[in-house]
C-alpha cells in the first residue's frame, strides 16, 4: 500500500484544524468588547503582551538562529557517521536540511503560541461584557478562543510533520522539526512562568497581605502585568509546551518505527507514519468534542469541559478501532497501546482534578487548617501534593506495562507500544489545549470585570467560570506531565536504537561507574531548573514589591484612587527578569546532555535521561499539584468558608497559594517541557556522540 495518502490526509487535516481555528478567532473579535473603559484595560493587556513576546521572540530568533548554524556545520562535518536514510530533498547537505527543520519547527511553535495569545488578550474583555448577560454566553466566547490555540497546535503540528517527512522521507529531520519546537517551548514556557508569577505575587503581598485590597484592584501598580502574565505564561507558554510534547511524542514513534528496516517482518513505513495517522484521527476527534462542550446559566462549567474531554476519548477509541478494521496489516498491539493511552492520561486527569478541585477533601482540609495559620497552610497543601504523585505514577507504570506487553504479543517491540501509549495519550489535544487556554482567559475577564467596575454579579460570574479554568489547568497539567513521563521513555528507546545503528550496545548497569555518574547529574538536573526558576521569580517579585510601595509612597493620590499607577513599569521589571533569567535553563537543558555524553560517553548519557526523567516527573506532578490545591484552597475561602476573605484563614490561604504560584505555573510545567529536550538532544546528537567521546 502507498502509504503517502496518509502524509496528504495528514496535511489537508492540519489545514482544515487551521482553518476553523482562524475561522473561530474572528468570530470571537466579532463579538461586543464592551464599555470603553473595559476596552482600556483590556488594552493596557494587550499592549504589555504584545511588548513581552516581541521582546521574548526577537532573543529566542536569535538563539534559533545560532543553534541553527551549529546544527548545520556538525550534521555537515559528521555527516558520513550519520544514517541519513533516503531524501527526497533534493542535493541539499543533510546538515543544511537538519537547520531548515529545527527552524521550522520553532516558528511553527511560536506561530501556534502567538496566535493563542492574540486571540486571548481579544476575548478576555468580551468575555467579562458577555457575563453581564449570562453565564451560558461568556463561557461558550472563552471556550471557543480557548480552542483558537488548540486546534491551531495541532493543525500546525500535524502539518508540519506531514509536510517534512514526505519532502525529506527521512525521521531524523522531523527529530529536527522536534527539537527545534521543544527548544523555544521550554524557553517560552520558563520565561513566561516567570513573568506571570513575578507580577502575581508581588501584586498579592503588596495589595492583599499588606493593604487588603482586591486582587484585580486597579489601585494596585502590578495588576496589569498580573493580567499580562496570564496570556504570555498560561496561553503562548503553555501553547508551546503541549506543541513540543505532542511532536516529541509521534517523532519518537517515527524514530522506532524506521529502525524496523532492520527487522523483515515488520513494514518500516507503516509504523513509521503511524503516528501522523493517530495525531490526524486525534485532530478530528478534538474537531467533533469541542462541539459538544455546552453550559446552561445554571450548570457548572466544569462538569462541561469534562464532558468535552470524555467525548472526545471515545470518539478517539472508536476510530482507533476502524483504522484496524480499515487496515488488516495494522497490528493490534497498536490499537490497544493507544487506548491504554488515552484511559491512563484519563485517569491522570481527573486525579489532579481530585487534588485540587474545592469539591473534594485535600482543598476543604488545607482550607480549615488555614485557620491555624499559613505554616499548617503549607504543610498540608505540600503533603497532599506529595500523595498526588502515588496514583499518577501508577497510572504511568500501568500505562507503561500494558502498551509493552499487549505490544509484545502481537508480535510488536514493546517499546513502540509505549511511544504509541504517548501519542495516543497526546492525540487530543486539541481539545485538552482548548480547556486549558479557557482558564487564563476567564481570568482575565474576571480581572478586566473588576478594574471596569463591571459590577458584583458580573464579577460573581467570572468567578464560576475561573474556578472550572483552575481545574481546567491542573487536568491538561497531568495529561502533559504523565505524556512527557511516556514520550522520553520512548525516545530513551529511540536514542539506544541509533547508538545501536552505530555500534554501540547501551547496557545501563549501575555497577558501571560512568553510568551512576550519569544517572546521578541526571537526577540533579531536574531539582536545579526548578531552583533556578523559581529564584528568578523571587528575585524579580522583591524588586516589583519595592516598585509598588515606592509608587504608593511617592504619589498618595494612587492608593485614594484619585490617579492611575504606573502599570508599565512593572510590566518592564516582569519582562526584564524573565528574560534575563533563561540563560542558565537553557544551558541546563541543551548543554548538560551534550557535556556528559561528549565527555563520559554514551552509557552515562543514558544514564543521565534515566535519572532526569524519574525526578522530572515526581518534581513536575508534586509542584503543579501542590500549587494548584494551594490556589483552589483560596478561592474555596474567598467563596465565604471559614470567615470568607480578610479573615486570618485566608491570609493563610494567601500565602499557601503564593508559594504554590512558582511550584504549578513556573517549575512544575516547565519540568516536563525540560526532560523532553534533553532526551531529544541526546537523540539528535546520538550519532556523534557514539564515535567521540573522550572517556572511552
Amino acid at each position: 500500500m502507498n502509504f503517502d495518502i496518509w502524509l496528504y490526509v495528514g496535511i489537508i487535516g492540519g489545514l482544515i484544524s487551521i482553518g476553523v481555528a482562524l475561522y473561530l478567532f474572528f468570530w470571537v473579535r466579532r463579538q461586543d468588547p464592551g464599555s470603553a473603559r473595559a476596552q482600556e484595560v483590556a488594552k493596557w493587556i494587550k499592549d504589555g503582551a504584545a511588548a513581552y513576546l516581541k521582546k521574548l521572540y526577537s532573543a529566542l530568533g536569535i538563539l534559533a538562529f545560532i543553534l541553527a548554524l551549529i546544527i548545520a556545520l556538525v550534521f555537515s562535518l559528521t555527516s558520513s557517521t550519520i544514517n541519513t536514510q533516503a531524501s527526497s530533498a533534493g542535493s541539499l547537505p543533510f546538515g543544511a536540511i537538519m537547520a531548515i527543520c529545527f527552524l521550522f519547527g520553532a516558528i511553527c511553535s511560536a506561530s501556534a503560541g502567538f496566535l493563542g495569545m492574540s486571540v486571548a488578550v481579544e476575548a478576555n474583555v468580551r468575555t467579562a461584557t458577555a457575563a453581564k448577560t449570562n453565564l451560558s454566553g461568556a463561557f461558550r466566547l472563552s471556550f471557543y478562543a480557548g480552542a483558537v490555540l488548540g486546534l491551531a497546535m495541532v493543525g500546525v503540528a500535524v502539518l508540519g510533520m506531514s509536510l517534512i517527512y514526505l519532502l525529506t522521507r527521512n525521521a531524523q529531520a522531523v527529530l529536527g522539526f522536534s527539537f527545534g519546537a521543544s527548544t523555544l517551548a521550554l524557553l517560552a514556557k520558563a520565561g513566561g512562568g516567570i513573568y506571570t508569577k513575578t507580577a502575581d505575587i508581588a501584586a498579592d503581598l503588596v495589595g492583599k497581605i499588606e493593604l487588603g485590597i482586591p486582587e484585580d484592584d486597579p489601585r494596585n501598580p502590578a495588576v496589569v502585568a498580573d493580567n499580562v502574565g496570564d496570556n504570555v505564561g498560561d496561553v503562548a507558554g503553555m501553547g508551546a509546551d503541549i506543541f513540543d510534547s505532542y511532536v516529541a511524542s509521534a517523532v519518537a514513534v517515527m524514530l522506532l518505527g524506521a529502525s524496523f528496516s532492520l527487522q523483515g517482518n515488520l513494514n518500516p513505513v507503516l509504523y513509521t507514519v503511524l503516528p501522523l495517522i493517530i495525531c490526524f484521527l486525534g485532530t478530528v476527534a478534538s474537531l467533533i468534542g469541542i462541539q459538544f462542550v455546552r453550559v446552561k446559566d445554571d450548570g457548572d462549567p466544569g462538569v462541561a469541559l469534562n464532558r468535552g474531554t470524555i467525548i472526545t476519548c471515545l470518539l478517539f477509541i472508536v476510530m482507533m478501532l476502524g483504522l484496524k478494521l480499515s487496515f488488516a496489516e495494522l497490528n493490534w498491539g497498536v490499537v490497544w497501546s493507544a487506548v491504554a493511552g488515552i484511559i491512563a492520561g484519563v485517569v491522570i486527569g481527573f486525579t489532579s482534578d481530585y487534588f485540587t478541585n474545592d469539591k473534594h477533601k485535600p482543598v476543604q482540609e488545607t482550607s480549615r487548617v488555614s485557620t491555624s495559620g499559613s505554616a499548617i497552610t503549607i504543610i498540608t497543601g505540600f503533603s497532599y501534593g506529595l500523595i498526588s504523585i502515588v496514583p499518577s505514577v501508577i497510572g504511568i507504570v500501568t500505562a507503561t506495562l500494558v502498551a509493552f506487553f499487549v505490544s509484545q504479543s502481537y508480535g510488536l517491540p514493546g517499546v513502540y507500544g509505549i511511544g504509541i501509549a504517548a501519542v495516543g495519550m497526546l492525540s487530543i489535544s486539541g481539545m485538552i489545549v482548548s480547556a486549558d487556554a479557557y482558564g487564563p482567559i476567564v481570568d482575565n475577564a474576571r480581572g478586566i470585570a473588576e478594574m471596569a467596575g463591571m459590577g458584583d454579579e458580573v464579577i460573581e460570574r467570572a468567578d464560576v467560570l475561573d474556578s472550572a479554568g483552575n481545574t481546567a489547568k491542573a487536568i491538561t497539567k497531568g495529561f502533559s506531565i504523565s505524556a512527557a513521563a511516556l514520550t522520553v521513555l520512548a525516545l530513551f528507546a529511540a536514542f539506544s536504537e541509533v547508538m545501536a545503528l552505530h555500534g554501540v550496545d547501551i547496557q545501563i548497569s549501575l555497577r558501571n561507574p560512568l553510568v551512576v555518574a550519569g544517572v546521578f547529574l541526571g537526577a540533579m538536573t531536574p531539582p536545579l531548573f526548578s531552583a533556578l526558576t523559581m529564584l528568578a521569580v523571587t528575585h524579580g517579585a522583591f524588586d516589583m514589591i519595592e516598585e509598588i510601595r515606592g509608587q504608593f509612597k511617592a504619589n498618595p493620590n494612587i492608593l485614594a484612587g484619585k490617579e492611575n499607577p504606573d502599570y508599565a513599569r512593572c510590566v518592564s521589571l516582569a519582562a526584564h527578569g524573565a528574560l534575563s533569567s533563561l540563560v542558565l535553563p537553557a544551558f541546563l537543558a541543551v548543554g548538560m546532555p551534550l557535556v556528559v555524553g561528549f565527555i563520559f560517553g554514551p552509557e552515562a548519557l543514558g544514564g543521565f535521561l534515566g535519572g532526569a526523567i524519574f525526578t522530572g516527573v515526581i518534581f513536575a506532578l508534586l509542584m503543579s499539584n501542590a500549587g494548584g490545591l494551594w490556589d483552589n484552597a483560596k478561592k474555596y475561602i474567598e467563596s465565604g468558608k471559614f470567615g470568607g476573605s480578610g479573615s486570618e484563614a485566608h491570609k493563610a490561604a494567601v500565602v499557601g497559594d503564593t508559594v504554590g504560584d512558582p511550584f504549578k505555573d513556573t517549575a512544575g510545567p516547565s519540568l516536563n517541557t525540560l526532560i523532553t529536550v534533553m532526551s531529544l538532544v541526546s537523540s539528535l546528537f546520538a550519532p556523534i556522540i557514539a564515535v567521540v567521546h573522550l572517556i572511552k
